[in-house]
């Protein structure tokens, strides 16, 4: 089967419109070091320009408000907007309020409970409330099944109790979805439910931001902050439940592909800005009588960035393009893939341009120190990278069965090749 990853030329001029924006309206923002209020401010008017050019929330459908683009569409542009934390916020699909619409969005469409698209969806399409994702819990990061978080019915209520953390945008969102047990009885993938919880509820503690590795001196309450949560005897109306009761992994499921595919792409946009970094450096840094480009071991690194960047990227389009084609189920194996192997790729290409600048990459006088950092997170959200490799690993081998002879054993081959073409052989002889 033909792979196309091509668009009409009408979206790539947009595309080349995105670069130039982003470039030149966007990534000048990350060194003004601005506060979570005043970079809503800053982004306010940078968002119009982007709903005017019809880019705005693209993930979405246009009923929603979106643009209806599909995944390799969405690809694309992520690939641009990677370069800079700042982008997705200015174009509408920032995690984790893009993926939370999505959710709500799908739950409107099979339970047909409209108040919640104006209690909940329009507002964070329209960048007026912003959420969280309160899904991961403290010992249970890599297998949701052990959630421990309950919400029980008392009446028209559900009572919520548990404990969750690295809820990314917890301590400024309006908002929290959260992952809770609703029916203990069963398996967790049947038991699990989503629930929407306004931050501001009696009983919702943010204890505090985590300070990670990638951010290990952060300030309270800024954008991209993962928050620890406390849920005691939270109480909400049951008419705040996502989709149907006991679907909470099923969504999960269907925001968590998407979501991949996105990150996948923004990781290719934060190689390609380090690897410019590379190739400018190699070509200005002059020691030891000759510059770094005309050196074997720089040649070498940007030799296998370019190779390694444009795999991954090959291999992202191509996971979109069939999620496009076949729907999210049937790209589990390419979902995963690009999941691993794109966090390696952003990691070496960053380290390479680390040490070709040497000093000057290892101190904050450029972005690559930040962005060695964050890179290590990639291999551990949205499903560790080991997890991923047991579930490629798992669906290759459904294409293959045990057998006591490899079928490429050659004493076996040769006899039914003589069986095969005895005539041939005799005539031959």
């Amino acid at each position: 089967m033909a792979w196309d990853f091509s668009t009409e030329p009408e979206f790539e001029e947009k595309l080349e419109w995105m670069r130039q924006f982003c470039r030149e309206e966007v990534e000048p923002l990350e060194t003004l070091n601005l506060s979570y209020e005043n970079l809503l401010k800053a982004v306010k008017p940078l968002q119009e320009i982007v709903k005017q050019k019809e880019l705005f929330a693209a993930h979405l459908t246009r009923e929603l408000g979106g643009q209806g683009f599909g995944q390799l569409k969405l690809g694309l542009m992520h690939e641009i907007l990677g370069r800079s934390f700042i982008s997705p916020l200015v174009f509408g699909n920032n995690a984790p309020d893009s993926g939370n619409a999505e959710l709500i969005a799908i739950g409107i469409a099979e339970t047909g409970r409209e108040d919640q698209r104006e209690s909940w969806l329009n507002p964070l399409l329209r960048g007026d409330k912003h959420s969280g994702f309160s899904m991961t819990e403290p010992n249970a990061g890599s297998d949701p099944t052990l959630i421990k978080t309950t919400a029980v019915k008392d009446g028209d209520e559900w009572v919520i109790n548990g404990h969750k953390w690295f809820t990314t945008n917890g301590s400024v969102a309006d908002f929290l979805i959260v992952m809770a047990v609703t029916n203990p009885e069963v398996h967790p993938y049947q038991g699990c439910s989503m629930i929407l919880v306004p931050t501001n509820t009696e009983g919702v503690e943010i204890v505090r931001d985590i300070a990670t590795m990638g951010e290990p001196h952060l300030i309270y309450g800024q954008f991209g902050n993962h928050a620890e949560i406390r849920y005691t005897d939270v109480r909400v109306p049951i008419d705040n439940l996502i989709g149907p009761e006991g679907h909470g992994f099923r969504l999960a499921q269907e925001r968590l592909g998407p979501g991949r595919i996105h990150h996948a792409m923004r990781w290719i946009g934060q190689a390609n800005r380090a690897f410019d970094i590379l190739c400018q450096q190699s070509l200005s840094r002059f020691l030891h009588k000759s510059y770094l480009a005309e050196k074997q071991t720089a040649q070498n690194w940007i030799a296998e960035s370019y190779a390694e960047i444009t795999a991954a990227r090959l291999m992202t389009l191509h996971a979109a393009w069939k999620m496009d084609k076949f729907g999210n189920k049937a790209s589990r194996t390419e979902i995963s893939s690009i999941k691993f192997f794109g966090a390696k790729v952003l990691f070496n290409v960053i380290d390479r341009a680390i040490q070709s600048c040497g000093g000057l990459g290892f101190s904050c006088d450029l972005p690559l120190e930040a962005m060695y950092r964050h890179a290590r997170a990639a291999r551990i959200y949205d499903g560790p990278d080991e997890v991923h490799k047991v579930t490629v690993a798992r669906q290759i081998l459904k294409n293959y069965e045990r057998t006591e002879v490899l079928s490429e054993y050659i004493p076996n081959r040769r006899k039914l090749a003589e069986e095969k073409f005895r005539d041939l052989i005799v005539s031959l002889t």
